[in-house]
């Protein structure tokens, strides 16, 4: 396995057409959207949780790529794994053993007395932690990835912080957000049959923005990576992701999402050579016609100006 020794900092384009990217559950599911500016938003959230349902689906049954945060996960089970394959006794476990044995009758009188629990040190106890940390971090792409807060009472893991974070993607331009009258053709029960009199109907809503071309920001840091043991194959997974994660995510409420492009900006030092921001100022994202409304992403033009001195352009999606 090779460390990484670069810093990345990367920006992600991609588009949506007659779909809902994020919808917004205290919203009625609406599309998210910044209120002031009228521009549309995707969480981190959403696209993390993008790229762990395709490296399930990829990378299913492969050593170290299992997913942590998953569909009907439970995070203490999750967690206990890591203790049972390193033969560790969880937390929650020596506190019951410890009440069991403070009850137990002693040896001399026959009488119930407070026997004096075999005491562990808290160095042991963060011993503990830190080597089922590390274990979690060796299994779990997604945790040597985007990090998690694993300090439950049961099976404590620790925290780690993701050498990989993402943030909100927001739109280029603002968005419409159109609500659609929808009809199927079925009932749920017979009880509203009899009340429509067999016509059997059910009214719905949907809400889709017909075009929204967003642009989402990255960075990797070396130095959380090599805490993590994220490495460069890791990387070339993640680029992966990126470039497959909206293939594989096809619903009907999604409508038409696509990556359009990824521009990675690689650092000759681990420190960086140039600040993110003035990286990012160098991917310009225009509106080829400020007259006619946005409907796809040939109505846009990207041009990425040169990099500063120690920063090279990647383009892993192309």
């Amino acid at each position: 396995m090779t460390q990484l020794r670069h810093r990345y900092d990367f920006v992600l384009l991609f588009d949506v057409k007659d779909g809902n990217p994020n919808g917004d559950p205290d919203a009625g599911n609406l599309p998210r959207v910044d209120p002031e500016t009228g521009q549309g938003l995707v969480s981190d959230v959403c696209l993390k949780r993008k790229v762990r349902n395709y490296i399930s689906l990829s990378r299913a049954g492969a050593s170290g790529y299992d997913i942590y945060v998953k569909e009907k996960a439970v995070l203490s089970a999750q967690q206990g794994l890591a203790y049972a394959a390193l033969n560790l006794k969880s937390a929650s476990t020596s506190e019951g053993d410890e009440a069991a044995e403070a009850e137990e009758p002693s040896a001399k009188g026959g009488k119930k007395g407070k026997a004096k629990p075999e005491s562990t040190s808290k160095a042991s106890d963060r011993e503990a932690v830190d080597r089922a940390r590390d274990w979690m971090c060796r299994h779990f792409f997604d945790i040597r990835t985007f990090g998690a807060v694993m300090g439950l009472k049961e099976n404590n893991c620790g925290q780690v912080r993701g050498p990989v974070q993402i943030t909100f993607a927001r739109s280029i331009d603002p968005i419409l957000t159109q609500e659609h009258s929808i009809t199927r053709m079925a009932v749920a029960t017979q009880r509203e049959a009899d009340a429509q009199g067999g016509d059997n109907r059910t009214m719905g809503r949907k809400n889709t923005v017909p075009y929204g071309l967003y642009r989402a920001h990255g960075f990797i840091s070396p130095q959380l990576a090599r805490q993590t043991r994220f490495e460069e194959p890791d990387l070339d997974v993640l680029w992966e992701s990126f470039r497959q994660m909206f293939e594989h995510d096809r619903s009907a409420a999604r409508g038409m999402m696509s990556l359009r492009d990824l521009i990675v900006f690689r650092h000759e030092s681990e420190l960086g050579n140039a600040p993110a921001h003035r990286l990012f100022d160098r991917v310009l994202v225009e509106r080829r016609d400020k007259n006619l409304p946005a409907r796809d992403f040939a109505d846009y033009a990207v041009r990425v100006e040169e990099a500063p001195s120690g920063v090279t352009v990647l383009r892993p999606a192309a």
